[in-house]
């Protein structure tokens, strides 16, 4: 047993360095999907022979090559209701670190998908009049199509109720049970129904309420399997220690530490009073527990489908994962309890484990079990894939907590997406048009000579590129906002459209201006493209590139110098719809404040180029 424990400790410690491999910035090949516009009439054949659109580009390979491959994942979503923006939240973060990854040339390997097993399902399906298969099914698609509707590129979709990734289960578990860390006996304390878990009563609120879910523990005593936890109480201490990166941010590395060091206890990993499970391997009276179950997600997620599956396969498909993104509310079961379990199949860790914060409404963490959430399918339907990414990841410092709310969505996006971005693009093609004919008159290496603009431009991407590296998504945002910022100085200080009334040299001047900021924003299309990939796409299209040209993008595609001298530009058209309150609202906010009604925003394409850029 001790040789087991240390032979896996020392795996683990030679794993637990993520991001450390040589960065691969050549283009890189993989097939894609993608949705556009009616404008960009680009058709993939999609893998049941239907044609379909995407705006969504998705590495489909499944080898894996060491050191350039990196493996992320979201939490397995409990399918007890629909999706809430919690989730859609956590699913947005991951899929701009995933389209970061393949921009640096990595083979990106995004897991997520849905956690279908435990009395908590059952009892939803029954509430609802159906049977738990029936409304697994049901629950689980309602996660595709939101992910379809935010532009997420993930790369494998595992349901705990399919045939393979129960197969893997079956063979941890009786791995686990081999190595001595399952034993028999009887267990008695007040279990969390909505957490699928025993609670400490020290952990608990006044009446015994859970602090996440706010409602009571109900006292049980069963008959269960557990695992041996406290066995590796030193190893996991071990790991913290020598590898303080495994779990961030670090403060989130302080709560694990302070939970190790009050002493693990040995957990129960089996239910004898839940049908709705995977039965448990030589005792079909009990079901795994939810949480050994759904762990074993992002391994038995790696595996091929309709192929003979075992654990060892599916490791050697991409096992260890680089990053588990989950949020802080089940970072004991990430940190603590997969680690040991890993460690006691003799498997290697996962790089880092990152807990990021929650996202509140009126001050409360959103949840399902609470009943105070915001609606996904409602936010993106009513303003756009684009917008509902930017605002989280910008608004959000991710791993802190954050909130909502309409008119900071509204003013945020406006601000940044239609202001910043969208006006910079369209006032520069329309001056491009009405001067020079849809036509860059110049390399843009050779118009930015001696222009300064270039250099802070250069900086900026370099912050950004740290910025996505660290996980520091919003940080990301805000360096690519001031390259917008940087552009827009620029124009309203060299005023192109003076100069070219000027004529002559000054002419000649302004056609070279429009070719720097157009060159800015093409860098901006590229290094935007992680948090708002249609919108990126929009900008690189009205730029003169093709479908297939924005398919191939790299990092290095932010370098200075893209744009040519006899490039021609498309017709400028608002990238970004400009949300407007609608006239009730606006009239109802001129009116005494007594009694008032909330109106509802509306997407408005609001044409913004300024009277001075046409004179």
């Amino acid at each position: 047993m001790a040789a087991r424990i240390n032979t896996s400790l020392h795996n683990a410690l030679s794993l637990l360095n993520p991001f450390n491999t040589p960065l691969n910035t050549k283009p890189f090949s993989c097939r894609n999907s993608f949705r556009f516009s009616k404008k960009l009439p680009y058709y993939s054949q999609s893998s049941s022979g239907k044609r379909a659109l995407y705006c969504t580009s998705s590495s489909q390979e499944s080898t894996v090559d060491g050191a350039d491959t990196f493996v992320l994942t979201t939490p397995l979503y409990y399918v007890n209701a629909p999706p809430h923006m919690g989730s859609a939240y956590t699913t947005i973060a991951a899929d701009s670190i995933a389209r970061f990854q393949r921009l640096l040339g990595k083979k990106v390997i995004f897991i997520t998908g849905t956690d279908e097993h435990g009395e908590k399902i059952a009892t939803s399906a029954a509430a609802n009049g159906r049977n738990p298969a029936e409304h697994c099914d049901l629950i689980s698609q309602s996660y595709r199509t939101l992910w379809k509707d935010l532009d997420i590129a993930y790369d494998k979709f595992i349901r705990t109720t399919d045939p393979k990734h129960e197969a893997i289960v079956k063979e941890f578990y009786t791995r686990v049970f081999a190595n001595g860390d399952i034993y028999r006996a009887d267990y008695e304390g007040l279990y969390c129904v909505n957490c699928e878990e025993y609670k400490d009563e020290k952990e608990l609120l006044e009446n015994n309420c859970c602090p996440v879910h706010q409602a009571p523990c109900v006292a049980r005593k069963e008959d269960n399997y557990f695992f041996a936890l406290s066995k590796y109480q030193k190893p996991l201490e071990d790991i913290l220690a020598q590898n303080p990166r495994f779990v961030q941010p670090s403060y989130r590395l302080n709560e694990v530490q302070s939970w190790i060091k009050s002493g693990l206890r040995d957990f129960s990993i089996s239910r004898a009073l839940v049908d709705w499970g995977i039965p448990v391997p030589d005792d079909d009276k009990q079901t795994i527990y939810v949480w050994f179950d759904a762990l074993l997600g992002y391994i038995s997620a790696l595996t091929e489908d309709n192929k003979q599956q075992n654990l060892e396969t599916a490791v050697s498909l991409g096992w260890p994962a680089s990053l588990h993104l989950i949020g802080k509310d089940i970072l004991r079961f990430h940190a603590v309890y997969w680690p040991a379990m890993l460690m006691s199949a003799g498997l290697n860790l996962p790089k880092m484990v990152f807990g990021h914060g929650f996202l509140t409404k009126d001050g409360m963490k959103m949840g399902k079990s609470l009943g105070n959430t915001l609606e996904p399918f409602e936010l993106v339907q009513k303003f756009g894939p684009d917008a509902v990414r930017y605002f989280f990841l910008r608004e959000v410092e991710f791993g802190n907590d954050g909130d909502y709310s309409e008119d900071r969505f509204i003013k945020i996006v406006n601000a940044h997406l239609a202001n910043t971005i969208g006006n910079l693009l369209n006032r520069t093609l329309g001056l491009l048009k009405k001067n020079c004919e849809f036509t860059l008159v110049v390399d843009s290496t050779i118009a930015a000579e001696g222009v300064p603009l270039k250099d802070t431009v250069e900086k900026l991407v370099e912050k950004a590129r740290t910025n996505y590296e660290n996980l520091s998504l919003s940080s990301a945002c805000e360096a690519v906002l001031e390259i917008g910022n940087a552009g827009n100085t620029y124009m309203d200080q060299r005023a192109p459209w003076f100069l070219f009334k000027q004529g002559g040299v000054s002419a000649e001047e302004a056609a070279k201006d429009l070719v720097i900021i157009l060159e800015v924003m093409r860098v901006i299309a590229v290094a935007l493209s992680p948090v708002a990939p249609c919108l990126s796409l929009r900008i690189y299209s009205q730029l003169g590139y093709s479908v297939d040209q924005f398919n191939s993008i790299t990092w290095s595609d932010t370098k200075w110098g893209g744009l040519k001298g006899g490039q021609v530009m498309e017709q400028a058209s608002p990238v970004f719809a400009r949300i407007e309150l609608n006239p009730e609202k606006e009239e109802e906010e001129n009116k005494p404040k007594v009694g008032k009604k909330t109106g509802k925003a509306k997407v408005k394409v609001v044409e913004q180029t300024p009277t001075v850029a046409e004179a």
